[in-house]
C-alpha cells in the first residue's frame, strides 16, 4: 500500500506483529505504523498520522483476542493489553527478556513469566487535577497528559479501589489548575497508607490540615502531603519473614505482595549458603530482612529515610543475624569491588536505569554469586554483558509480572563465577 492510493483515514490493514510497547505494527511503505489495542493477524481499519494509527474498527478479530475486564479501557493509558489472552500475553513478556539479552550476544535460558494475579497490585499512584467539572482523578490516557477520570481498577486491590471516590474528595481543596498532583496510595496488611504530592500552591495550610484529617477519618492509618510531617493512627507494617518492613512515607515498594514473595524467595534460595552477603539498593529491606534469617547483612541504599527505616526494622525484629545498614549514593560512590570481593553473594536491585558504575566494580569484585533484580529489560542485558565478559554465567533468569497488563516486566537474574564459569 502506497500513499497515492490510500487515504488518511480508513485504510484497511493486517497487523503484523505486536512491538515492545503493547502496541500492533503494520508495514505501510517502507515503515512500521504502530496501532494501539490491535494485535498481529487482524485485519483492522485505521485513521494514520505519521507512524500512529488508530483503531477506527475491528474487521477481523485475533483469536487470541480476550475481553478486557475493564470499563475504562482504550481510554486509560494504565494498561496495555487487556485485550490479549493470557498464553500470548504470557510469551509477550518473557520475549521482551529474550530479545533484549539477545541484542547483547547473551544466550541463556529463560523461565516461563511468573504471573501476579489481578486485584493484587497494592500500590498505585493516581494523577489529580481540578477542572471545571471538578476533580479528575486516575490515570493518564496513552501517550498524553489528560487524566482519564476512573471510577474501578481491576489492577489494584479492592482496599484501594474502594477508596477511589474518597481520593476525589480529599484531592478537591489540594489539586492544581495547571499540572497535577500525584497521590500514592500502598495498602498494608493493617491499612492504607496516604502519600500526596504536587499540591496546588493556593492550598492553605488549613486545607492541608483538614484534607489530612478527613484522610484519616476516611480510614486511611498514615497520611502524608508534601513535605509536611505525616498525620498517622498508626505505622504501615509488612511482614517480611521475621521482620516487619516498615516503609518511610512514600517511599519505595515494592507493586505486587506475591511477587516480592516470589522474587525473594528466588535470591535467598541464590544465597542461602552466602555467610555475609551486601543488599545493593537495599530499599527499606525488602531482601535484607529476609536474607538476614541466613546470613549477616550489609545493607546499601541512597535514600536516607528508606535505610533508617531498614536499620529500625533489623533491630526491632527477633531471630535475625547481624544487619548493617549503610546510606551511600551507589550512582556516584559506588561500593569498590575490593570491599564487594569479602562477601560471598550479592544481592542488586537498582532503578529502571541500572547501575552502571556499581556493576563495574562488581564485576572486578570475583563476588561467587549474585542476584540481580531488574525492572528494565535493557538496562539489565547491558549490565549482565558486562558480568558475562567478566566470567559470570548466569544460571537462572525469570520474568516476573508484577506490573499486571503493561509491557513492564521484572527479572530475576541469578549468576555465579567460579569453577565452571
Amino acid at each position: 500500500m502506497t500513499d497515492s492510493d490510500a487515504h488518511k483515514t480508513g485504510e484497511t490493514v493486517t497487523i503484523e506483529r505486536l512491538g515492545s510497547k503493547g502496541e500492533g505494527q503494520v508495514q505501510i511503505d517502507g515503515r512500521w505504523v504502530s496501532v494501539p489495542l490491535a494485535l498481529p493477524g487482524e485485519t483492522v481499519r485505521i485513521a494514520r498520522e505519521g507512524d500512529r494509527g488508530r483503531l477506527v474498527e475491528l474487521v477481523a478479530p485475533s483469536t487470541d483476542r480476550a475481553e478486557p475486564p475493564c470499563l475504562h479501557y482504550g481510554t486509560c493509558g494504565g494498561c496495555s493489553l487487556q485485550h490479549l489472552k493470557e498464553a500470548p500475553y504470557r510469551a509477550f513478556k518473557r520475549n521482551l527478556v529474550v530479545q533484549a539479552l539477545k541484542s547483547r550476544g547473551l544466550s541463556a535460558h529463560v523461565e516461563e513469566t511468573w504471573i501476579t494475579p489481578p486485584g493484587s497490585r497494592r500500590r498505585i499512584t493516581l494523577a489529580a487535577r481540578m477542572t471545571k467539572q471538578g476533580v479528575r482523578l486516575g490515570f493518564h490516557r496513552r501517550r498524553s497528559d489528560d487524566i482519564v477520570d476512573i471510577s474501578e481498577c481491576p489492577v489494584a486491590m479492592p482496599d484501594i479501589a474502594r477508596k477511589l471516590s474518597a481520593l476525589r474528595e480529599l484531592a478537591a481543596p489540594l489539586a492544581p489548575l495547571k499540572g497535577e498532583m500525584e497521590i500514592l496510595v500502598t495498602a498494608a496488611p493493617n491499612g492504607l497508607d496516604l502519600h500526596m504530592s504536587g499540591t496546588a500552591t493556593f492550598a492553605a495550610p488549613h486545607d492541608v490540615m483538614m484534607a489530612g484529617a478527613k484522610a484519616l477519618a476516611a480510614g486511611f492509618i498514615r497520611v502524608s502531603i508534601g513535605h509536611e510531617v505525616p498525620l498517622s493512627q498508626t505505622q504501615p507494617e509488612i511482614q517480611v519473614g521475621r521482620a516487619f518492613l516498615r516503609p518511610p512515607p512514600g517511599g519505595f515498594l515494592q507493586a505486587s505482595a506475591e511477587a516480592e514473595t516470589f522474587m525473594a524467595s528466588l535470591v535467598r534460595q541464590h544465597l542461602k549458603f552466602c555467610l555475609e552477603v551486601v543488599d545493593l539498593f537495599a530499599g527499606s529491606g525488602t531482601f535484607a530482612l529476609r536474607l538476614a534469617e541466613e546470613s549477616r547483612v550489609h545493607a546499601v541504599e541512597g535514600n536516607i529515610d528508606a535505610i533508617n527505616a531498614l536499620d529500625q526494622s533489623a533491630q526491632a525484629a527477633q531471630g535475625l543475624k547481624q544487619v548493617t545498614c549503610e546510606a551511600r549514593d551507589l550512582f556516584r560512590d559506588p561500593v569498590p569491588a575490593a570491599t564487594l570481593s569479602k562477601f560471598g553473594g550479592v544481592v542488586i536491585d537498582p532503578p529502571r536505569a541500572g547501575a552502571t558504575k556499581q556493576i563495574d566494580e562488581l564485576a572486578r569484585s570475583g563476588v561467587r554469586r549474585i542476584a540481580y533484580v531488574s525492572c528494565d529489560p535493557g538496562t539489565l542485558a547491558r549490565d549482565l554483558r558486562v558480568l558475562a565478559d567478566a566470567g559470570y554465567r548466569m544460571v537462572h533468569v525469570q520474568p516476573v509480572d508484577q506490573f499486571l497488563w503493561s509491557t513492564h516486566v521484572e527479572t530475576v537474574a541469578l549468576l555465579e563465577r567460579g569453577t565452571g564459569a
